[in-house]
């Protein structure tokens, strides 16, 4: 069959094309380790400063220091997952602490009064009339001190309740959907970063269909009778076979950086052959209104760019929808199936969703895949095999 040869001549074309084919495998796990770079240089850690003047009490032979206590408090919170990355750091001088604030060598200072643990202690279930004062110091309009003052305000708060042997009136019951309640930004961006590698295709499957065109050898192809179909899908399924193996040399690398997924790996597969087709289906658009590799490298960019940083695949983008069909959001983005691809992989693979949840993201990816193979086929048709039989 003429569609076995046409793709056993495209794989060696696409071995042969050295430089591209690397530079499609590798541009994924290139993005994915440097991402993993910004986010690790990038950690936002809270330092909060505490200036404990609690004097204590004794209780028989026991000294007892609440201050002291809650600082031991804040250091054991530190440790879990789901709270703020917070560094509590003890000094013993306010102004100090205030200096230190002011030049944004930490983000807040917390300043217990000398009664804490005698407040503490003498308070009961029942006494809503002892109280003791807790200073918080920091700039108001640093989102840092927000932050760090809403996790240390919670921190303090459950620590009195606890040494005071008081029940909350409210419990609030957090349950995160999938992996969300461990996910970093690292993790946020990863499903992004594999479809980019995805999109690197764009210049490969174009100079595939354009360099039969350049190098005349399209010429052999019309006398042999070739059909569009076994031309386009000889070069399709070798392309397919790039795209796939570059998402899992980029997930594997995600994967080696740290990243966990929750999903099926047979349905990220699924989602990034179906994500290939597309974009070779687009490639096919840039080829017919090409006539060289060189044209493609020019004209390819404008797209590519589009593709990568319009639909949320270099970096998370959320835009309002024009409309929707069926309760799915379309916006300008969805015009692009990276949009819907991405959409697919979070759910998979960060809310661990069936395929059932999916299928919008599918439906919009096969026809969009079509419209684009009908525009490419009809103008490279037209432009490149209309001699075919």
């Amino acid at each position: 069959m003429k569609l076995i040869s046409i793709f056993i001549k495209s794989l060696k074309e696409q071995v042969r094309s050295f430089w591209v084919l690397v530079l499609s495998l590798s541009m994924g796990p290139f993005f994915i380790f440097v991402y993993f770079l910004i986010t690790e240089s990038s950690k936002t850690e809270y330092k909060i400063l505490m200036v404990n003047n609690d004097q204590g009490i004794s209780a028989g032979d026991q000294q007892i220091n609440h201050g002291n206590y809650l600082v031991s408090f804040f250091e054991e919170a530190r440790k879990d997952s789901s709270m703020a990355p917070f560094n509590i750091v003890k000094i013993d001088d306010r102004e100090d602490g205030i200096d230190q604030v002011k030049n944004k060598k930490a983000d807040a200072l917390i300043v217990l009064n000398s009664s804490f643990s005698q407040t503490l202690v003498k308070r009961n279930p029942t006494d809503s009339t002892t109280l003791t004062d807790i200073e918080f110091i920091g700039d108001l309009t640093n989102t840092n001190y927000l932050i760090s003052a809403v996790w240390a305000n919670e921190l303090i708060n459950e620590y009195t309740l606890q040494a005071t042997n008081t029940k909350r009136l409210v419990k609030v019951k957090e349950t995160p959907l999938g992996s969300s309640g461990n996910i970093n930004y690292f993790d946020l961006v990863v499903p992004g970063l594999l479809i980019v590698s995805l999109i690197m295709l764009m210049f490969t499957a174009s100079i595939a269909f354009v360099s039969e065109v350049e190098n005349k050898t399209i010429m052999r192809l019309k006398l042999s009778n070739l059909s569009s179909f076994e031309f386009l899908g000889g070069i399709s399924l070798t392309q397919s076979l790039v795209g796939i193996a570059s998402v899992l040399l980029t997930l594997g690398t995600a994967l080696l950086l740290g990243f966990r997924y929750e999903g099926s790996l047979a349905i990220l597969i699924f989602i990034a052959a179906l994500t290939s087709l597309s974009i070779i289906a687009f490639s096919l658009i840039i080829a017919a209104v090409t006539k060289s590799a060189t044209e493609v490298l020019v004209v390819g960019n404008f797209p590519m760019f589009l593709f990568m940083f319009f639909t949320g695949a270099a970096f998370p983008m959320k835009s309002n929808a024009l409309f929707t069909i069926c309760g799915y959001p379309i916006n300008f983005q969805g015009l692009m199936t990276p949009t819907h691809a991405i959409s697919a992989l979070n759910k998979t693979l960060v809310m661990n969703m069936s395929i059932g949840s999916i299928l919008p993201e599918i439906i919009s990816i096969i026809i969009l895949t079509a419209i684009y193979f009908l525009i490419g086929a009809f103008i490279f048709q037209r432009r490149h095999l209309r001699l075919v039989q």
